[in-house]
């Protein structure tokens, strides 16, 4: 039984309240009762609240049975929206999404520098045009959040981006300052996590996601929440050594796991290998399926680099689901297969082991996400993917 003064009591209720009615899509008064075990009188007087707020909406249903038709609850998607904003390296991307998680717009500015304060000024530039559009909503844009792509605290400062050569960055406060907005940073890797429990993975208690891209970043949910470390900095687990004595890392040790297991490395590889500098995902799906054999080598010799860090992660953390997001997993036949079929420890366990299924946009999905719930102020969300990225 939940204990305390009222006001902490009705903060909590409502948080549970508005958490069902999402995860519901549609409830009635009578089911929000049942789902929560709260009293009719605390759902009644809750919902109405809500309803002054603009924050959920009523809708009678069509029935053809006697009686009165039943009024419906379901949260007002258009009441304010999140803007997420992917700082990468030659990139920014941006979307911004209804208080349901469904994408409204997205768009991608290139860059071609890595100056703080020329990003500074992109960043205000396109933030400016995102709040006066939809400044006619009833609470307009409710949050930013920013995925950094580098050692991000506790404290929300940037501590340092390796691309980027940023240090000790306050993007936040320099954000909230411009425009009064609640902003908040965090570590690319966390929101694809994020993304992934908040869109797919609704029951997934433990949640390990795992990028694959320029570097290897982990993002890890625990019990719903972000597991940091100490400072803010866990999940940097490219830098495992996986290879005693190997290759150079730029981190100052050698034989990291992301000069082994990142695409950016097989990449590299298989650019000096045929002497093409700029190499596509189509190239090497061309000469997969063309069964070019030092090619499929290269392939088999990746996933066993990235089995190893696997069976260590699993070892670590006993995960509940392990999501892997790669794109030249995707385009290798039977690379989950091969993958499970590397882990034979007899005490290593997870449940579910499979490929993103929302893919580079999580992190910019998980961004928008996380702006929800600090708007709503709820535990935990379930929003749904397929409404998030409607088919066109």
């Amino acid at each position: 039984m939940i204990t305390g003064d009222a006001a902490y009591i009705k903060k909590i209720n409502r948080g549970l309240i508005i958490k069902e009615i999402i995860k519901e899509g549609m409830i009635s008064r009578a089911d929000l009762s049942k789902a929560t075990d709260l009293t009719r009188a605390t759902i009644s007087a809750q919902v109405a609240d809500l309803l002054d707020e603009d924050l959920i909406v009523e809708t009678q249903l069509e029935h053809n049975s006697v009686g009165r038709k039943p009024i419906m609850l379901s949260l007002n998607g258009q009441a304010g929206y999140a803007l997420g904003i992917d700082i990468d390296y030659g990139r920014i991307s941006f979307t911004l999404s209804n208080l349901l998680g469904c994408s409204v717009t997205s768009s991608i500015k290139e860059i071609n520098t890595t100056d703080y304060s020329e990003i500074l000024k992109l960043l205000y530039k396109t933030i400016k045009k995102y709040k006066a559009k939809y400044a006619d909503s009833r609470y307009g844009i409710v949050g930013i959040v920013i995925a950094i792509h580098g050692l991000v605290g506790k404290d929300e400062l940037i501590h340092f981006v390796p691309r980027f050569k940023w240090k000790d960055i306050n993007l936040k406060n320099d954000i909230e300052k411009e425009f009064e907005i609640d902003v908040h940073l965090e570590n690319n890797a966390n929101l694809s996590a994020f993304a992934e429990r908040i869109f797919v993975h609704h029951e997934a208690d433990n949640l390990l996601s795992a990028t694959f891209h320029s570097g290897i970043g982990l993002g890890m949910m625990m019990k719903n929440e972000f597991f940091r470390g100490h400072d803010g900095f866990a999940g940097e687990i490219g830098h495992m050594i996986v290879v005693p004595d190997g290759k150079q890392c730029n981190c100052g040790n050698k034989g990291c796991w992301e000069k082994y297991a990142s695409e950016s490395s097989i990449f590299e590889f298989l650019s000096q290998e045929k002497q093409i500098p700029n190499l596509t995902y189509e190239n090497i799906q061309r000469w997969i399926d063309e069964g070019d054999e030092a090619v499929h080598k290269i392939m088999e010799r990746f996933i066993y680099y990235l089995s190893i860090g696997l069976n260590n992660m699993i070892n670590m953390y006993n995960p509940d689901v392990l999501v892997l997001d790669s794109e030249l997993l995707r385009i290798y036949p039977d690379s989950i297969n091969k993958i499970r079929n590397n882990l034979t420890s007899s005490i290593s366990h997870y449940r579910e082991l499979t490929l993103s299924a929302i893919g580079k946009k999580s992190c910019v999905m998980g961004a928008c996400a996380l702006a929800i719930k600090n708007f709503l102020d709820v535990p935990i969300l379930n929003l749904s993917y397929e409404n998030s990225y409607p088919k066109k």
